[in-house]
């Protein structure tokens, strides 16, 4: 795998700054996403665990002023358990991230991302009552995979938007469960030795333009209908697993 920071090549980086900006109007939107979209491609750039803990840090430094507001109209009730199970998973998902082989890993983000893309798009929804033990099994299981790959999302997304919450509640759980719970991943990813010079290199380079992102998409939660953004977030997430799959690493890369 080519490393793009022992060559520092500017095209590579700026690639990957791109994707951090797409991601970015993503999240910024939707409240979810941007990992989905950033790690299937950054995988294949750079070392699987780089990738986690750039986007962890990223993510966690740009995403502080989302919070404001959905600290104010989020549903606590389930989004404290979830937080908790996630938190008390997470570092199951580290240790897989630290121990296993990159190839491997890369095939298993591409599973994760393609198999969760599809269960959104498939409409399903968890038709019970959000409880607390039902929140914290949700929340575990976004916290395993969110170890692993930084691809927390689609459960707890699937899981909040069975109720009958309006849409910007159910954006304000996602914007302070990943706030929350990427607390529990900080330690994690500290214990393992994720953090390292790699990581600062591109948080210089992305988080401007992550930030960017997220204040466009923001934007646009305001005055847009949030179908066509779901189903714009769809196809960019598909296209992005695409692109991430190892065996077109001879025509892609």
């Amino acid at each position: 795998m080519l490393d793009v920071f022992s060559s520092y090549s500017p095209a590579l980086l700026a690639f990957l700054v791109a994707i951090l900006l797409i991601a970015g109007v993503v999240r910024g939107f939707a409240g979810f996403g941007a990992g989905m979209i950033f790690m299937p491609v950054a995988t294949s750039l750079i070392h699987p665990a780089t990738a986690a803990a750039a986007f962890l840090f990223i993510d966690g430094i740009v995403a502080l002023p989302l919070i404001v507001r959905a600290a104010r109209i989020c549903d606590w009730s389930t989004v404290l358990p979830a937080v908790v199970g996630a938190v008390l998973s997470v570092h199951l998902g580290a240790w897989l991230l630290a121990n296993t082989d990159v190839l491997v890993l890369r095939w298993a983000i591409f599973a994760i991302v393609t198999g969760l893309l599809a269960l959104l798009i498939s409409g399903w929804r968890y038709q019970g009552k959000p409880t607390r033990p039902v929140s914290l099994g949700v929340g575990a299981t976004a916290g395993v995979l969110g170890g692993i790959s930084q691809v927390s999302g689609p459960p707890v997304v699937a899981f909040w938007l069975s109720s009958a919450k309006a849409p910007a509640i159910v954006r304000a759980n996602l914007i302070m469960f990943f706030a929350l719970a990427s607390a529990g991943t900080f330690i994690a990813y500290i214990v393992n030795g994720f953090f390292t010079i790699e990581v600062w290199h591109l948080l210089t380079a992305a988080v401007p333009t992550y930030a960017l992102g997220i204040f466009l998409g923001s934007r646009g939660f305001r005055t847009a209908d949030p179908k066509y953004y779901r189903w714009i977030a769809y196809g960019l997430i598909g296209l992005a697993a695409v692109s991430s799959i190892p065996l077109l690493d001879v025509v892609l890369r």
